[in-house]
């Protein structure tokens, strides 16, 4: 059956989360009546990650096997027609061999999360960031961030209810910067994440930016290996999955 690589964007307010689950609207369903829409197939579409509920996407990858070998166009368009309704757009349809996996094959995860740090609440934007009124010191937080680099067991700064085998991650990147339109950017790359690792990130490097935390503070909360000592959980408002590599 040919298979197509879908490049995804979404907003995730309305959404459970990407995964397909009993107790509401996900991407993933979202997504699966669409295709049934267009081409009359119920299939389970395979996601690259599974952002939770309020996490948004601009580049989130799936892959999903047809009876027919469509134009891509086709499948792009016929999809995004069928998602009128939805906070949901393919941006791009690609054909692929059966040995890409969305997931499997992902070499490297890139995430963003917005911070917009200013007096005033957002209006246009809530929902999208994290709206932070008091001025963080944002060269104190990339600082601290490099903390986070490298090879660790981050147990400090996983969900509890994560379900993945390992607490060690090599995090590739974490950069904070300003960015226009008073905002604070956390940048984060590695091949995998924890159940709530960035927004665990997120939370506690804030305290950083608000004095209240040292870099020395992150560093004893990230060899504790200890939940309790992760700062408060960011949440999922400012969070979007950016791009996912493939070779």
């Amino acid at each position: 059956m040919p298979r197509f690589k879908l490049t995804i964007e979404y907003d995730g307010r309305p959404y459970v989360g990407w995964q397909r689950q009993e107790n509401g609207w996900s991407v993933q369903a979202a997504i699966e009546g669409a295709i049934l829409g267009f081409c009359g197939e119920s299939i389970a579409l395979k996601g690259a990650g599974r952002t939770d509920a309020g996490v948004h996407a601009t580049g989130q990858v799936a892959h999903v096997d047809l009876a027919r070998d469509w134009d891509t166009e086709t499948v792009r368009d016929a999809l995004n027609a069928h998602l009128r309704q939805e906070g949901v757009s393919i941006l791009l349809a690609e054909r692929t061999d059966e040995t890409f996996d969305a997931r499997f094959s992902a070499r490297k995860r890139h995430y963003l999360y917005r911070i917009l740090n200013r007096r005033p609440p957002p209006a246009l934007l809530a929902g999208k960031v994290w709206w932070v009124a008091k001025p963080l010191d944002v060269a104190a937080m990339d600082r601290a961030a490099k903390r986070l680099l490298g090879t660790h067991d981050f147990s400090t700064f996983r969900a509890s209810q994560c379900q993945a085998k390992s607490p060690v991650r090599t995090m590739e990147r974490l950069d904070v910067v300003a960015a226009p339109g008073e905002e604070v950017h956390i940048h984060a790359s590695a091949q995998s994440f924890l159940h709530n690792q960035i927004r665990s990130f997120a939370g506690s490097l804030k305290l950083i930016g608000e004095g209240r935390w040292s870099e020395d503070d992150l560093v004893a909360a990230l060899e504790a290996r200890d939940r309790k000592r992760c700062g408060p959980v960011a949440p999922p408002d400012g969070l979007y999955l950016t791009r996912v590599d493939y070779e």
